[in-house]
């Protein structure tokens, strides 16, 4: 079928190079309208719905608020220079429409906005509130900060829509800091790998479409679903890494078609029924391991998984229609290429040395591979906050000035909002809020805990209730005040105040302790906050992980069955993916969360983001199919030439290896140049593909492969008569001519 496609494309190239130029101004068009990128989040969780409550029911600060830091190293907030240019743009941020609500030094009664001064009296601050949800707060945000103007203080700006709005910045400065650095390196490699720059060209520019392709697509679905941030630079380096890799194999093929003497026309014929089969099939393998994601319903990851279908589609699309188009019209000025034995026998030589002493070989290297996964044990996962960013960005500087000057305000906090079937503050109620707030204080780590029955320690129980009982109008101005941010409707706030950091133990757990007696009187207690956040985080992607996971093993099982018509080779391949795979997580604990090598990589410790290891396992199961293809295919036709297990080893590796180390040599380029992101998760993305694709292309390649080849022999290539029947619906090379009786 591809090989009569390759005739078509041949015939009406001028047509083809033309819908593809029409689809790259359809792409250019979509990234002038632009989308709106969010930081990520999961629904439906505890810790989410305590979160909506608190923003809805009592007016809290969340998503949609930032903090504004005013301070002069040379005037008190008791200076009339500094009084006069914090309220002046206090007033106008609250005249702006695009603001809810401003939380300043300003606010009554007196000793709320106290908590607004720092305690030096060099700074003041501001808690802002947009209007809208998340998506609306980050449009917003920009403009309402660029009119900030407090001169001569110097201002500072952090929280959710400022993290946002400069993690957009320093993510799309990575981008192209990564593409400078993979274009050249990937140029390189292909330049060295077909002895040409004009054929080199060609991948790079079925590269350059698809991931312009893919991020338009991103930005278009933004304006329906929410999108993760990074889901832009996933988009970009998996679109670059695949779509390259796809159009070498094209475009090799075609090169040592017309070195045995086709046509250019017939070169393309057969490249696409040999390599653009096996690219069809990888690109299938691929996108099913991204259909994993799209069993996280309710989350970033489902879109996330969206965006790469959608970007490997694109690239295996141009690769089977623009890529043989231009192959077709430049022809014999690509050149052309001899069998691949870039240094005759070399390959087979080592093959041959690793299959003479597979166990020898063998257990040293597997203990290896399960030492540097063995860091992934101690796995801990943290959603992204600001501790991400670059220490030069505002919100950075903003977060880290907070902490300085406003320690209370930055404190880790676990938010407990109390939701009864009626009126939150009368009397009953509130004598049961008071007792859970008094056994709350008193557990280990808890500094305070900020409600309604928590307003001063000059009044007790009986005194709470008394006000609770007095009509709303004849309670005390003070507390009518704070009442609708502390309890308001059926819904009342029981904020604690811990010790340490959010991902820390202490703080973990209490929100155990607080969940496993959630009940106060008659309500219930519903916990969120960050460390709530990062465990509920962790819960449900444990809890969908078997299923994804499940899911990809298994078609992607079924696939290899079908493709190589062996029961032994695919289960080889799906161990071998979890070894690499493995060794990759480890490699990203030990740097990241253990923090080796963050002087010369630049960031700061912590947690892996929740998300990296299922994007990364849905990731690298799909792309070791490229080589896994490429490699078990040679062998499979050189044991069905001579049905020697060991010549079939040799010679297979031997004659792929060489196409197998530039492809993985050019993926390791374009993974690896994302390791040089000022963002965390993009470095942690880049290098884990890198780490994997590596060991996979090596490693296992190079030396697991023919150990466990040479120890199972014959079996390799033992199949039921029906799964080689399925095979022939699925096959990745020609299929060999009919025998003449």
């Amino acid at each position: 079928m591809l090989a009569a496609w390759g005739r078509v494309v041949v015939r009406h190239r001028g047509p083809v190079l033309a819908a593809a130029a029409a689809t790259l101004a359809l792409s250019a068009a979509g990234l002038a309208r632009g989308g709106t990128l969010v930081s990520g989040s999961i629904g439906a969780t505890e810790s989410a719905r305590a979160q909506h409550l608190a923003e809805t029911a009592l007016h809290q600060p969340g998503d949609t608020s930032f903090e504004l830091l005013f301070r002069s190293p040379g005037l008190s907030f008791d200076d009339a220079t500094f009084h006069g240019a914090l309220e002046r743009a206090v007033r106008r941020l609250e005249a702006d429409p695009r603001v809810l609500s401003v939380r300043s030094p300003y606010t009554k009664p007196a000793p709320v906005g106290e908590r607004f001064v720092a305690a030096d009296r060099r700074s003041a601050l501001a808690v802002v509130t947009l209007r809208g949800d998340e998506r609306q707060a980050a449009r917003a945000y920009a403009g309402v900060r660029a009119a900030v103007d407090a001169a001569p203080l110097e201002v500072l700006a952090t929280g959710q829509p400022a993290f946002v709005h400069d993690l957009d910045a320093v993510l799309a400065r990575d981008l192209a800091r990564a593409e400078l650095l993979s274009v050249p390196l990937a140029l390189l490699v292909l330049v060295l790998a077909f002895g040409g720059l004009l054929a080199a060209l060609l991948p790079l520019v079925v590269g350059g479409l698809a991931v312009v392709g893919g991020i338009a697509a991103v930005q278009a679905l933004s304006h329906a679903v929410e999108m993760a941030q990074y889901t832009v630079n996933v988009v970009s380096l998996v679109g670059m890494g695949v779509a390259v890799d796809y159009s070498l194999f094209i475009t090799a093929r075609f090169r040592e078609e017309l070195a045995g003497g086709a046509a250019t026309a017939d070169a393309v014929s057969r490249a696409m029924a040999t390599a653009g089969r096996a690219v069809a099939f990888s690109g299938l393998a691929v996108a099913a391991g991204l259909a994993g994601l799209l069993f996280f319903e309710d989350s970033y990851l489902r879109s996330m998984g969206v965006a790469g279908i959608v970007v490997v589609a694109l690239a295996v699309a141009y690769a089977l229609t623009l890529l043989p188009a231009l192959l077709a019209t430049l022809g014999p000025r690509l050149g052309s290429a001899k069998a691949r034995r870039a240094v005759p026998g070399a390959w087979s030589r080592l093959t041959r040395r690793v299959m003479r002493r597979p166990v020898a070989v063998l257990v040293p290297t597997l203990a290896l591979l399960l030492l540097a996964g063995a860091p992934f044990l101690r796995l801990r996962l943290a959603a992204v906050e600001v501790s991400i960013l670059p220490p030069d960005t505002e919100a950075r500087r903003g977060w880290d000035a907070l902490r300085v000057s406003f320690p209370a305000e930055t404190a880790n906090a676990i938010l407990g909002v109390v939701e009864f079937p009626g009126e939150a503050f009368v009397p009953a109620r509130v004598a049961a809020l008071y007792d859970a707030s008094r056994r709350v204080a008193s557990l280990p780590g808890v500094v305070r805990v900020e409600s309604v029955v928590d307003l001063t320690d000059r009044l007790d129980l009986d005194s709470y209730v008394y006000l609770a009982s007095q009509a709303p109008e004849a309670r005390p101005p003070e507390l009518r005040q704070v009442l609708p941010s502390l309890a308001n409707g059926n819904a009342a706030l029981l904020r604690v105040i811990t010790t340490g950091d959010a991902p820390g133990p202490d703080a973990v757990r209490l929100v155990h302790e607080l969940r496993r007696d959630p009940k106060v009187g008659d309500g219930h207690l519903i916990v969120g906050g960050r460390t709530a956040s990062d465990l509920d985080a962790a819960s449900y992607i444990r809890a969908r992980t078997p299923r994804a996971v499940g899911f990809v093993v298994v078609v992607i099982a079924i696939a290899l069955f079908a493709a190589l018509g062996s029961v032994l080779l695919p289960l080889k391949a799906l161990v071998m993916n979890a070894l690499s795979i493995s060794a990759s997580f480890g490699t990203l604990v030990w740097i990241f969360q253990d923090g080796h090598l963050s002087g010369l990589l630049g960031f700061t410790p912590r947690p892996l983001e929740p998300a990296l290891p299922v994007l990364l396992f849905c990731l690298v199961f799909g792309l070791s199919m490229d080589y896994e293809l490429l490699l078990l295919g040679r062998m499979r036709e050189e044991y069905r030439r001579t049905k020697d297990n060991t010549a079939a080893v040799a010679l297979g590796l031997e004659r792929s290896a060489g196409l197998i180390t530039s492809a993985a040599a050019i993926m390791v380029a374009v993974f690896a140049a994302f390791g040089a992101a000022r963002v965390v998760v993009v470095q942690a993305m880049g290098i884990g593909l890198a780490v994997a694709v590596a060991l996979d292309a090596t490693v296992v390649r190079i030396v697991v492969v023919p150990a466990t080849m040479r120890l199972f022999g014959k079996l390799n290539w033992w199949a039921p008569a029906g799964i080689l029947r399925l095979r022939e619906l699925f096959r990745v090379g020609p299929r060999p001519a009919p025998r003449r009786t």
